[in-house]
């Protein structure tokens, strides 16, 4: 590969000699930009059905996001997944059952290691690889990369973006002038740099409320800003993961199941308002959730003072919407991410507004040689889902070369249905970063009923060549 000593490396940890294959760069039709779940579901899908391919990863192992010690992690000490192993791992490699049920980062770390190795994914991957540039060149894909400081180019028939969505911070401009420290939730790494400060901390998506949670074993005093409310919901019920229950209300009309949950959920933990947080004025699911007891714990016992939005700064002192004012030493804006694929014209991704309008968020309407992979959110997705949308892709790009009739309609389908928002009639609040967030049921469905048809092609044409 482009890289020794990365080579050198992935050896050791397939715990195998060099062979031909592991030696020796193959021709790659398609190249994979991440070694993330996604990065690493699009290259088991691709070979399962034989097809090349090279991955580049900017850091010196699998894992993305997962892996602290990546240059792009936005990871944290006390990071856990949010949804339990069981409705988020891949079905084709399941985790063990001495994992957690909602597993520490280190936990998942050593899952998607090992993933790449039972699957000898590792030989497949350039690692310790920066993409820099991708760019049309004819009918082919450009891709400039740098190693150890020396720039590659090659060419690729199509290029699959798995570089993940959670990298680039949004951050707000503050109003007047802060003079203590100002951070991003993205740079928190552990609450002992909390030891002995006033903190403010602006948002509660699930990284700031778990920032807030450790803060308050270190801080002098922990505020959180709010713009609006949010929907809380405890990760056991019963003793059992939450998104592992309701298993048969899926089929309940969005209305019922909206107060159905909500009910339920109003009787398990009440209203946040009873715990000093502003109540949403959104329905349950219009919004991503907040799965954090413990915020409501540490607000009820004051542990943590719910302020209103910013209006002004000066100084260390932050003044409030509703008048109130107080001096703070360290701002943690847990605003969120924006999408960015920095490597790659966005013209060239169908970019409008907040993000790619693209079908199932991953084909372009138009192109049949670039892929965004990774790029959509629901509640309960899991990585599965984000396999199945690879699955997709692989058979696409199989069933195209075949002339396929499924191909062919899903070609059709994906041109002509670009607007279609798969979200099951639920209202998404307005905000970029619900742009690419779809309904768990009618995305999979979808997904579901073009992946069988390509399969059945597929099938019938193995068949007929016996």
């Amino acid at each position: 590969m482009s890289c020794p000593e990365w080579l050198g490396r992935s050896l050791l940890r397939l715990g195998k000699l060099a062979s031909p294959r592991n030696s020796q760069p193959i021709h790659a039709m398609y190249a994979i930009i991440g070694a993330g779940p996604t990065g690493l579901s699009m290259a088991r899908n691709l070979q399962k059905l034989g097809l090349p391919f090279t991955g580049f990863e900017i850091h010196s192992d699998v894992g993305g996001l997962w892996d602290a010690d990546s240059p792009t992690s936005t990871m944290y000490e006390s990071a856990h997944l949010i949804s339990s192993k069981r409705t988020t791992e891949f079905k084709e490699f399941p985790m063990r059952d001495d994992v957690a049920q909602y597993p520490h980062h280190t936990e998942l770390k050593q899952y998607f290691q090992d993933y790449a190795r039972h699957f000898e994914l590792y030989p497949h991957f350039e690692f310790d690889t920066e993409v820099l540039r991708v760019e049309r060149s004819g009918e082919q894909w450009q891709i400039t990369t740098r190693c150890n400081g020396e720039e590659q180019v090659r060419h690729f028939e199509g290029v699959m973006l798995c570089n993940g969505t959670l990298h680039e911070p949004n951050r707000p401009e503050l109003p007047g002038d802060f003079s203590g420290r100002v951070i991003h939730s993205s740079e928190y790494k552990t609450a002992k740099m909390f030891d002995g400060l006033r903190v403010l901390i602006i948002g509660c998506g699930n990284s700031g409320a778990d920032i807030a949670v450790d803060a308050v074993h270190h801080a002098n005093s922990v505020d959180m800003s709010l713009r609006r409310g949010y929907h809380f919901l405890p990760k056991f019920v019963l003793g059992r993961p939450i998104d592992t229950l309701g298993a048969g209300q899926w089929g309940l009309p969005r209305p019922i199941k909206q107060f159905v949950d909500g009910t339920v959920i109003k009787a398990l933990v009440g209203k946040p308002s009873d715990y000093g947080l502003p109540d949403p004025d959104y329905k349950l699911y219009e919004s991503h959730p907040v799965l954090n007891s413990l915020l409501l714990h540490h607000a009820g016992h004051g542990d943590v003072k719910v302020r209103k939005n910013i209006e002004h700064c000066a100084g260390k002192t932050v003044s409030f919407a509703d008048g109130s004012s107080a001096e703070y030493d360290l701002i943690v804006q847990a605003t969120g991410y924006k999408l960015h694929y920095p490597f790659i014209d966005k013209k060239a991704l169908n970019w409008h507004g907040a993000a790619p309008e693209l079908y199932l968020n991953c084909l372009h309407p138009h192109d049949d040689s670039l892929f965004m992979m990774g790029m959509v959110e629901a509640t309960g997705l899991g990585w599965e889902a984000r396999n199945r949308q690879a699955e997709l892709v692989a058979l696409y790009i199989q069933q195209l070369k075949n002339g396929a009739a499924s191909a062919k309609k899903l070609q059709k389908a994906k041109a002509e249905q670009i607007g279609q928002r798969l979200d099951g009639g639920y209202a998404y609040l307005k905000l970029d970063r619900m742009a690419y967030y779809v309904n768990k049921q009618v995305y999979n469905r979808v997904l579901t009923n073009h992946i069988e048809a390509l399969k059945a092609d597929l099938l019938a044409a193995d068949q007929a060549a016996a």
